[in-house]
């Protein structure tokens, strides 16, 4: 029981500064608030124009209308706007009427004209001056001041114009993008006040508000909301209060006495105003707790409250909003799809359907949330012919995130029976052979291209597009022989999409019309060696790409509704030749990915193109040519693509970091001979033309130029000496690196700048090279003013300067941090070392780490450094990841990363063997770190290291302890698995058996999750967010995540030694995985059984990629099992399951003669290496499926039909009232096209002889029904309900008895108790599905 609050009490108004931060605050129509600056647009992009602020003309601008739950007769006056109260205008300004948006708009068009008035005097002003600089100095110099100070004062306002525009358009944008709509605006607080004093006044209500108990603050909004003859927002600003106080106390909603709080709020709902309407919707949502709360929300009557607000006109769109947001509340209460009624699920797919709705987008995406969680009860809605006609509406701009729901219902047969044998998903397909008309076609076919790429990037989609042979893919293939340069190249980048190949550097400009041959830069790709960084590993060629392998099935599927022909057709019958170009590229990209990815019988038929061939050799015919054309244009464009991309899927990967070193040093020291045996006539030659010897102006330098005798010519020692004694070539360049001359060091920070920054390293290094060279760089006064400038951040040498070179602001717009790219030059070489030794540098280095508000002069320090000679920087390093700050220590550790995935090797140089080592034991140091996040970069990075063997050796040698890490560490130790050092190391510490058991027990199905998840974010292809580098020369550890690989499997990582196998062996998981498997494989409904398979299945692959797993295979014949469930299971994913799992079983020699036998072919490179992919040989039978009858639908068929038998039994009994009968037949025949005019006429002719009709609850609820049991669109459904009075609702909501008069006009008044009781049958049996569950009390 509340409290009974006291007498004396007024409510408080709610703090305007609380409200503000509603997303979806009221605030009702109030003089105070409504100034132009403080309207902001809506989420649509429009703002509130003057016509939804000002009421029709005759109209007083006053505050009227009946107080809130009282009703006018007429239900056309009260929904109107003329109704509705308004503020009074009196006290506004001129701008009243307009909003943020036309303020903005008007500001920008003058800011315009001011700056176009600006810029043509500029102009003038230049152009005079330019005339009065041709003529006499002397005579026209007082006249050249005045211009010169009019040009810059010109320039000045100039500026502040632009600066102005820039603001206004930012502003102008925050107030679109923000969140504060037309409904956020509504939705605040609000008082007659004005803001300054009403931020004080609510401040300290609030404040009392908090203090006092939320159930006497309750009992307190409840009793004011008893107040009649209040102005709207009077309600708008308790309703606001009660959110907040749900909001603060949370627990308070459990705690409802809705005989009293569900009176209040059907009060709300019956208001004449749409924004305290709104309010009660609101309210409602955040007094929602479960499903019981759902059903007594419901027995306040407002089904029918929602589709009467749902059916109103746009500009009721606050109230209708909430509304929707009302009936949505009920998706986030488990199984609250349940409790909405198909009345509103009616009105919802009304609205979806009705193109100029603004609710349309929202309606289709709760039709789509519904079709989910209960697919029958939208289907008996008639709301799956909507989302399908969504799928290809040009104008719903999210059509293919519909494809999820219907590919989840795709997956399992118990899901499927709600389709049409999968027809739906080939609705956007139609729009590719349909007759175009106008431009939007194209769009309509761009719109259907993209639902189509998402079906085919899911099982569900491609196996049922698949169905009947190819028969939906053919269609799609075959329109490219449609003579349509839009359809064409719509499905050209489509074809792009799907089988996602990368566009080429020179893919646009070769469509665009340049020849192949002129690329002499991307021809000559091949020759390039590649960098020891990007050498793949063991371990990466190893990897298993499941979305290579999903788009081989892809292609397959392509090739075999005809692709290639198709193709070769659109090539020959070019409609423009840049489609002609484009056309070739793709069949090049075709081919190239089929002799990548399938197997051999299928890439050698499709290699030669035999119909081209054929038409070739005709001789006696034209099209020869053609055909002769064709062939060597793709020829061309082949190995254009060979050589820009080497590093093919059947080039041979198993290159080491040894022999790419030596075959990129060979390279170098080739070029650099070739260097050094240039003459003296060329080496001057080559100095006057860098214009280093002309001029002093760095930007006249030919820097191009400088660099090839930096790197050639002067690490010889002859042409060193040359440059040193007889020219100022290096005096010049060294003048222009020093600190105190300012011009490196003013150069702004960009990247084409870049370039000095590599200058200045190779002219360090190339000295470095000769004795010549370190005497004058040791001698030089770069390196002294450098240390002077470092000197001035070390707090103990004393040194201090008015403008230091290294700020933060110098650091981040110029060029000064490349000098410690400089500095990290020297430190490459043993000589450099001992010149910064002599300028007391590494001094400097640690006081410098030791700073604390400087992360950014740290940062590039460190990233500057080169760590590779045993020297104090690997010191200074290790402190700064000990002793600096979080973030610094993340850095440092990343910077570990280059040294420790390095290859351990010996060589004779003493000083830098060991760096591999040195990283290692450092990052093992770094897993103690109190900062989980500085655990978990060492953690990926002695990951990626263990990818070498001997690198993992020594980190097991190292003896790390992981027990505190938990989850992170897991896989560093599931790689230690995979030596026999590491499973000692770890079966010493128990670590096997405990996750073994954990594996066997619950982390399949976790994996089965973790890999689905990470191969449908891969499929989605969505970019990835650029990342924001710390500096320029960050060269830490990049953040890369890679979806779509097979993560790490214990058992994997378990079977790659014989202990493991043994193991695995006598713990007889494996026998169980086949067991289940076997038996459970053919599961169709269980869903945790299903994810049980799946478990199993991804555990059986990776246990059979690996070579010591064969006597596991060939004992249990699970391969057996496996392709059965590929070829046959009723549930798409677990097919592909299988099909992933078999193309891992297919890394091993043993498993690919095992699928020989079950006649899967693999795919293999020039070696014989599998890569994992493997395809049947009879294509068809992975996308073999049993048709399904639809049994889904035929259920609610005849749920329908028994709606209309009831139907039809209730107007047998009202016969005897003709007129009623008449009512609901016209009704129903509104839903006719051919009929509703007629039935429309007869309902006015009724009204304006009966109007009393009009005015019956028992009538209005059977016309409701009506509405409920077939499809209407929204202007009928509008046009029905505004027929009755408005009285009627109320009537019905708060079970008012009618007026005697009206009975006795009606003259029907002695079978009312018949009706009634009638009414209450129908309306459960129109509803069953409602009554099933929790069968509702009648009142």
């Amino acid at each position: 029981m509340t409290p009974t609050p006291r007498p004396t009490v007024t409510p408080s108004t709610p703090s305007y500064n609380s409200m503000a931060s509603t997303a979806d605050t009221i605030i009702p129509s109030d003089h105070s608030l409504l100034q132009p600056s403080r309207v902001t647009a809506g989420k649509d992009g429009r703002s509130l124009s003057s016509a939804s602020l000002y009421p029709p003309r005759g109209q007083s601008l006053g505050v009227s209308g009946p107080p809130p739950g009282s009703f006018s007769s007429d239900l056309r006056s009260t929904i109107s706007r003329a109704e509705t109260p308004r503020p009074d205008f009196n006290s506004l300004s001129s701008f009243a009427g307009e909003d943020v948006k036309s303020v903005s708009e008007k500001r920008q068009a003058e800011l315009n004209k001011e700056i176009d008035k600006e810029r043509r005097i500029k102009v003038g002003s230049e152009n005079l001056l330019e005339a009065l600089n041709s003529k006499n100095a002397k005579q026209f110099k007082e006249q050249k001041v005045k211009v010169e100070a009019e040009l810059n004062m010109s320039n000045k306002r100039l500026a502040e114009l632009e600066q102005e525009m820039d603001v206004e358009k930012r502003r102008a944008k925050e107030s679109q993008v923000s969140g504060e709509s037309r409904l956020s605006f509504l939705f605040r607080g609000v008082s007659g006040q004005p803001p300054s004093r009403q931020e004080l006044n609510d401040g300290g209500d609030m404040q009392v508000e908090e203090e006092e108990s939320p159930t006497y603050v309750l009992a307190e909004i409840l009793q004011a909301l008893e107040e009649e003859d209040m102005p709207p927002e009077f309600y708008v600003n308790n309703a606001n209060r009660l959110v907040e106080l749900f909001k603060r106390n949370p627990t308070l909603k459990y705690d409802l006495v809705w005989s009293i709080f569900g009176m209040k709020m059907q009060i709300l709902l019956l208001s004449d105003s749409r924004e305290v309407v709104a309010a009660g919707y609101r309210v409602l949502r955040y007094s929602i707790t479960d499903r019981r709360s759902l059903q007594v929300i419901r027995d306040l009557n407002t089904d029918q409250l929602v589709v009467l607000s749902l059916v109103k006109e746009g500009k009721a769109s606050v109230e209708r909003e909430q509304a929707l947001k009302f009936v949505r509340a009920f998706l986030d209460i488990e199984d609250g799809v349940r409790e909405i009624a198909r009345s509103v699920l009616r009105i919802i797919v009304a609205v979806a359907e009705h193109n100029d709705d603004r609710l349309k987008n929202i309606a289709i995406l709760t039709l789509a949330e519904v079709l989910v969680r209960d697919p029958l009860r939208l289907v008996a809605a008639g709301g799956m012919g909507t989302l399908t006609d969504a799928m290809g509406d040009p104008t719903y701009r999210a059509a293919e995130s519909l494809t999820g729901a219907f590919l989840y219902l795709l997956d399992t047969p118990g899901r499927r029976k709600y389709l049409k044998s999968g027809h739906e998903l080939e609705m956007p397909i139609a729009s590719f052979t349909e007759s175009p008309v106008g431009h939007a076609h194209e769009d309509k076919l761009k719109a259907s291209a993209k639902v189509i790429a998402a079906l085919l990037r899911s099982w569900p989609g491609l196996i049922a597009l698949s169905m009947n042979n190819f028969m939906a893919i053919r269609s799609l293939v075959a329109s490219l022989y449609i003579p349509l340069a839009h359809v064409r190249n719509t499905l050209l980048e489509l074809f792009i999409d799907v089988l996602r190949i990368k566009s080429t550097s020179w893919g646009q400009t070769f469509v665009a019309g340049r020849r192949l041959t002129t690329y002499a830069r991307v021809t000559n790709l091949k020759t390039q060696i590649p960098t020891g960084e990007n050498v793949e590993t063991e371990e990466e060629t190893n990897q298993r790409n499941l979305v290579e392998h999903f788009t081989a099935v892809v292609l397959a599927v392509l090739l075999q509704s005809g692709l290639l022909e198709a193709l070769l057709h659109a090539e020959e019958d070019s409609l423009t030749l840049a489609l002609k170009r484009k056309t070739t590229l793709v069949l090049g990209e075709v081919l190239k990915l089929a002799n990548e990815l399938l197997p051999n019988d299928w890439s050698a038929k499709l290699q030669v193109l035999p119909n081209l061939l054929r038409a070739g050799a005709k001789f006696d015919m034209d099209k020869r040519f053609i055909a002769t054309g064709t062939i060597y244009q793709v020829d061309s464009v082949n190995r254009t693509l060979y050589r820009s991309d080497p590093h093919t899927m059947n080039t041979i990967k198993t290159t080491s970091n040894t022999e790419v070193e030596t075959s990129r040093t060979t390279v170098e020291q080739a070029k650099t001979n070739q260097g050094l045996q240039i003459d003296e006539a060329q080496f001057r030659t080559l100095m006057l033309e860098s214009q280093v010897l002309n001029t002093v102006t760095f930007t006249k330098w030919r820097w191009d130029i400088i660099l090839t005798i930096i790197d050639g010519p002067l690490r010889n020692p002859k042409r060193l000496d040359e440059a040193i004694r007889s020219t100022k070539f290096l005096h010049r360049l060294f003048g222009f690196y020093r600190p105190f001359k300012y011009r490196y060091a003013d150069v702004k920070n960009t990247k084409p700048n870049q370039r000095y920054v590599r200058v200045g390293c190779a002219l360090v290094q190339s000295l470095l090279h000769n004795l010549d060279g370190v005497r004058y760089l040791a001698e030089n006064k770069l390196i002294r003013q450098l240390a002077e400038c470092l000197a001035h951040f070390d707090r103990m040498s004393g040194l201090t300067s008015e403008s230091p070179l290294f700020t933060i602001q110098r650091m981040n717009e110029t060029l000064t941090g490349g000098y410690f790219a400089i500095l990290g030059a020297l430190t490459k070489d043993l000589r450099g070392l001992q010149i910064l030794e002599r300028w007391k540098i590494f001094n400097m280095f640690y006081h410098i780490v030791e700073l604390r508000e400087r992360d950014d002069l740290i940062k590039t320090l460190l990233s500057g450094m080169d760590y590779t000679l045993d020297s104090h920087l690997r010191i200074m390093l290790s402190k700064a990841m000990t002793t600096s700050s979080k973030a610094i220590r993340i850095f440092a550790t990343r910077l570990l990363r280059k040294y420790a995935t390095r290859a351990i090797k010996d060589t004779g140089d003493s000083s830098s063997t060991g760096v591999v080592e040195w990283a290692i034991r450092l990052l093992v140091t770094q897993l103690y770190d109190p900062e989980i996040e500085v655990c978990e970069v060492a953690i990926k990075i002695l990951e990626e290291a263990c990818s070498q063997k001997h690198t993992l050796e020594y980190i097991v040698k190292c003896r790390p302890a992981l027990d505190h890490l938990g989850e992170i560490g897991a896989p560093l130790l599931l790689r230690f698995l995979s030596t026999s050092v590491g499973y000692k190391y770890l079966d010493e510490l128990d670590y096997i058996t405990r996750e073994m058991d954990d594996w066997f027990l619950g982390r399949n199905d976790s994996y089965v999750a973790l890999i689905e998840a990470s191969l449908a974010r891969a499929l989605a292809d969505i970019p990835e967010k650029p990342q924001q580098q710390q500096s320029s020369f960050d060269d830490s550890m990049p953040e890369v995540q890679e979806y779509g690989m097979v993560p790490p499997h214990f058992y994997r990582e378990l079977t790659r030694t014989r202990e493991g196998c043994k193991l695995l062996e006598q713990k007889g998981h494996f026998d169980e995985f086949v067991a289940t498997i076997k038996d459970l494989g053919m599961e169709d409904e269980d869903v945790e059984i299903i994810l049980k398979v799946k478990g199993c299945l991804w555990a059986v692959g990776n246990v059979g990629s690996m070579e010591l797993s064969a006597p596991f295979l060939e004992s249990t014949d699970v391969v057996r099992s496996i392709v059965d469930i590929a070829e046959s299971s009723e549930v798409m994913t677990m097919r592909g399951t299988a099909f992933f799992a078999l193309g891992l079983i297919s890394r091993s020699l043993h498993g690919q003669e095992i699928l020989a036998e079950f006649d899967w072919d693999g795919t293999v490179n020039m070696r014989g290496e599998s890569l994992g992919f493997c395809i049947p040989l009879n294509f068809q039978s992975l996308f073999s499926i049993k048709p399904w009858t639809g049994a889904g639908i035929r259920g609610a068929q005849r749920q329908e039909t028994v709606i209309r038998r009831t139907e039809s039994r209730v107007a047998a009994e009202v016969a005897e009232d003709p007129i009623k009968a008449r009512i609901l037949k016209s009704v129903s025949d509104l839903g006719n096209t051919v009929l509703a005019k007629k039935a429309a006429s007869d309902l006015h002719s009724i009204k304006a002889k009966n109007p009393a009709r009009f005015t019956k609850p028992e009538l209005f609820l059977k016309v409701m029904a009506v509405l409920e049991s077939h499809h209407f669109r929204l202007p009928v459904c509008r046009f029905v309900i505004d027929l009755f009075d408005k009285r009627v609702m109320r009537q019905i909501v708060l079970e008012e008895e009618e007026s005697e008069e009206s009975s006795d006009s009606d003259g029907d008044s002695s079978g009312e108790d018949d009706s009634d009781d009638e009414l209450i049958n129908v309306t459960s049996i129109l509803n069953p599905s409602e009554t099933v569950d929790t069968p509702q009390a009648t009142a």
